[in-house]
């Protein structure tokens, strides 16, 4: 999308790691490496923000320190500006909106998120750190997503939403847990969509999504269904695409803008 002396800005593809995982499968960041000239040592050098493998769209990738060094400064204050696209299970029933639900690490099914209640607060005081590793006793996280609906719209006759989102805090697997709290799960998501790995609706409760985060509209069990089943026939990966991204330039300092299309 944009390269110059410093940055580039790259389309990643869904079903590629933005950096090399525990196997040997290959990266975003050591195929560029390998590929471009940079004063930095490896690809990993190269990062400064991330996708999961199952994401597609924009990320920034530095090619010197120094822009290394100004973009996490950036990243760290929140101030690039990153929006997602998404197609979820369901009709959302408001034009927008935000989710707030803090966010821990879920001790039942690591390594994945759980909405954090009081609750489960206090069930971590029981837990060995030794056992359990020290990420999973964290104290809860204040998450904040923003929601805008783009259109409505119908999946092989089922109810799906195309939304623009926001991750306002940034925490690990936020979009993904809200979602499906919220009632309207990331359609192929299959973590924490239906029958997916982490716990369904963020962890919680029928009474506590009423109390929560009540929604009559969310998208029922059998929509849900039927929409996981298409998706799995078709082996698709889950729905959101890093569709835009606006950021200051960590040496010229120019305000640089891009988009992409959303491969659904």
């Amino acid at each position: 999308i944009h390269e110059d002396k410093n940055i580039l800005v790259v389309d990643k593809p869904s079903g590629v790691l933005t950096v090399p995982g525990r196997g040997k499968n290959p990266s975003l960041a050591q195929a560029i490496h390998e590929n471009i000239r940079t004063e930095l040592p490896t690809g990993d050098h190269m990062v400064v923000h991330r996708l999961g493998m199952d994401t597609s769209g924009l990320i920034i990738m530095a090619k010197t320190k120094a822009a290394v060094r100004e973009l996490n400064g950036l990243f760290r204050e929140r101030k690039v500006d990153r929006r997602y696209e998404a197609l979820v299970a369901g009709h959302m029933e408001k034009d927008e909106g935000i989710i707030s639900l803090p966010i821990m690490r879920d001790y039942e099914r690591p390594p994945y998120v759980r909405i954090s209640t009081d609750e489960h607060q206090w069930k971590l005081v029981d837990l060995d750190p030794e056992e359990v590793g020290k990420n999973i006793l964290e104290g809860p996280k204040e998450s904040i997503t923003k929601y805008e609906v783009v259109s409505r719209e119908f999946m092989h006759g089922q109810p799906v939403t195309r939304v623009t989102l926001r991750s306002i805090s940034g925490r690990y697997h936020q979009l993904n847990v809200h979602l499906a709290a919220f009632g309207h799960p990331i359609v192929g998501d299959n973590v924490y969509g239906p029958n997916g790995e982490a716990l369904r609706n963020g962890g919680l409760t029928d009474e506590e999504l009423e109390q929560l985060i009540p929604n009559p509209n969310r998208a029922s069990d059998e929509v849900q269904r039927l929409i996981n089943e298409v998706v799995n026939a078709k082996e698709m990966p889950p729905c959101v695409h890093a569709k835009y991204i606006k950021f200051k330039h960590p040496v010229t300092k120019k305000t640089y803008e891009f988009s992409t299309e959303s491969p659904f």
